[in-house]
């Protein structure tokens, strides 16, 4: 699908701001630990406004500062927060809005573990409810009186089923509900929640936006007046700063995601149809083999490299042995790098908790990266036949 022109702008811009010509193309590093200032009146003067003032690099970057600048423009959001992962993008936003006695509503599959940091903070006193799937009806009854969040992922992990995510904003706004959107999937060039109403967006920047599998960071979108309370009730005070050269490489990944991400969509939907078309793959888990094809139209403008599929009879040991058999796929956590990637959430020993959460046995989930999609459906075409 077509990639905004505005975006490619925005990705590829070279940032040259307080320089005489000749102008650098690539963005500069501040790497320093803290700023000093002329006088005593400047410094306490930073240090009443950390949120727009470089004092310390725990707080605020101008190398930092620059790839905010452009995430949020990317996102269409008022301002931008860049944290040292996207767990601590994630904790952030909850702890920097939700405190003793509020609800939380997580929406869809969602990230393992965010829902693991929300059973952490039920010892704070801050409650939730899951709802597996993004049926409306289902994440009004799940609502209270004291439900400060909503937080959805769309696609979904795992399954990557889609939300109608404007219903959901809309029922949220009604009650006054902050809703908050993990787009980690499908990134800002390929989706833009705040358009459809949402008021936060986060990021696990480590994959898509870095894209190159070396650097860890993540990333908040929001309002000016939420960022700045987020800042200070979480960011400030946990310390989860990304450092400036991580900064930099999340930077100049930017620089390459719109034809990194033309490049993921087409071979992972090639690999998808081989996969759907295979007498060993019962089911293919990728939005656009979903039924829900109105409503991709309508979010999204194109799909990322990152789906499942399920093995027909597929147990452990078949799992295993496909795994096992591949050459080019790799096997390792995370995604989103030039690298293809392959992994299951079948351990052998947790038959349970997959059945408990919905996620199929025979699940195989495959991150298909810059590699040639013929010679990636040949490794597959080897694996599944041995």
């Amino acid at each position: 699908m077509a990639i905004d022109p505005q975006d490619r702008l925005i990705c590829t811009a070279a940032d040259d701001s307080g320089t005489d010509a000749p102008h650098p193309v690539s963005q500069s590093i501040a790497q320093t630990s803290l700023f000093t200032f002329d006088t005593f009146e400047q410094l306490s003067a930073g240090l009443e406004d950390e949120y727009r003032n470089s004092v310390y690099t725990r707080g605020r970057n101008p190398t930092v500062q620059a790839l905010e600048d452009k995430l949020a423009q990317l996102e269409r959001g008022e301002a931008c927060k860049v944290f040292a992962s996207g767990m601590a993008a994630v904790s952030s936003a909850i702890l920097g809005l939700a405190q003793k006695g509020d609800h939380v509503v997580f929406v869809n599959q969602v990230y393992g573990p965010t829902l693991e940091l929300a059973e952490h903070l039920t010892r704070f006193g801050i409650d939730f409810d899951h709802v597996r799937d993004g049926d409306v009806e289902k994440v009004e009854r799940a609502l209270k009186a004291e439900t400060r969040l909503i937080w959805m992922e769309s696609p979904g992990t795992m399954m990557f089923e889609l939300l109608d995510i404007a219903a959901i904003t809309d029922l949220a706004r009604a009650r006054n509900i902050t809703t908050v959107m993990d787009n980690s999937w499908a990134t800002p060039v390929f989706q833009k929640p705040i358009t459809m109403g949402v008021d936060i967006v986060v990021h696990s920047c480590t994959k898509y936006l870095g894209g190159h599998s070396d650097l860890v960071a993540g990333a908040i979108v929001a309002s000016d007046e939420i960022l700045e309370q987020i800042f200070y009730r979480a960011f400030l005070l946990n310390g989860a700063a990304v450092g400036p050269f991580d900064a930099w490489l999340t930077t100049r990944g930017l620089r390459t995601l719109p034809i990194r991400m033309e490049q993921h969509e087409k071979g992972a939907l090639r690999v998808a149809r081989y996969l759907d078309e295979h007498a060993r793959v019962l089911r293919v888990y990728h939005p656009s083999l979903s039924e829900n094809s109105a409503l991709l139209a309508r979010q999204m403008s194109g799909t990322s490299g990152l789906f499942s599929f399920e093995l027909q009879d597929g147990d452990y040991e078949g799992i295993r042995k496909l795994l096992n058999n591949l050459n080019i796929f790799r096997l390792g956590v995370s995604w989103g790098g030039f690298e293809s990637l392959a992994i299951s959430p079948n351990r052998g020993v947790n038959a349970e908790s997959l059945a408990a959460d919905g996620i199929p046995q025979g699940l195989v989930r495959l991150s298909v990266g810059q590699e040639d999609a013929d010679a990636l459906i040949d490794d597959l075409d080897q694996a599944l036949a041995s």
